[in-house]
């Protein structure tokens, strides 16, 4: 799988803005492609994506993992541009429009044969587990749950080896320890004690960022 960050708070790659928010797009062999969360900026996304190479009109669906500004204020520029997409969201974010179809997400859903949501956790958010050879990459927005629910929750599909995405306060390191690959971003307060405690796993973050596990 590969994971391009399309938004975040810091630029990975010159030329790319960087803006309080996230955006990934995930690439699943044999999977549409899927914009995970869509920043905060609609016309920072949308250049970001170009500068990436990446066609919006080749995006068949959207995981949107909660409802908070940050996650969802390129959505409506996006679907202006492409709105013939799916789109995945809590069922706490309601109004979406213009997109072919909107599914609301409360419990675990298995999306495609490899990727699944971990349904809205705590009322707030979800989070996306795609499944490798190595086990599960689990992919956040902010990680507003309780980091052990979140893992928990994306266990059910598999072993948690890899976490890409904002980490918030989260400071109970230990559940990490395990983990092959971590990627703090966007609202991770706590990034320089991730660093120090699991250097071998931590990689930086970053608008223009590829990930391929």
């Amino acid at each position: 799988m590969k994971i391009t960050i399309i938004y975040d708070n810091t630029a990975y790659k010159k030329g790319l803005q960087a803006d309080w928010g996230f955006s990934c797009l995930v690439e699943v062999k044999d999977t549409p492609e899927i914009l995970f969360d869509t920043g905060t900026d609609g016309p920072i996304l949308l250049s970001n994506m170009k500068k990436l190479n990446i066609d919006p009109d080749s995006i068949n669906e959207i995981f949107i993992s909660h409802a908070h500004f940050d996650h969802i204020g390129g959505l409506s520029t996006f679907l202006n541009v492409n709105s013939d997409v799916k789109v995945y969201a809590p069922v706490s974010f309601r109004g979406v429009r213009r997109a072919k179809e909107v599914i609301s997400v409360s419990e675990s859903l298995q999306i495609h044969e490899n990727v699944f949501s971990t349904g809205e956790l705590e009322r707030i958010e979800q989070s996306m587990a795609v499944k490798t050879d190595k086990g599960i990459v689990l992919i956040v927005g902010c990680s507003h749950p309780n980091m052990k629910h979140i893992i928990s929750a994306a266990s059910q599909f598999g072993n948690v080896y890899a976490i890409v995405g904002g980490l918030h306060g989260f400071n109970e390191y230990e559940l990490f320890e395990d983990f092959e690959l971590i990627c703090p971003t966007h609202c991770t307060q706590h990034k320089a004690e991730i660093k120090s405690l699991y250097a071998k796993a931590t990689i930086e973050g970053g608008a223009g960022r590829i990930i391929e596990l």
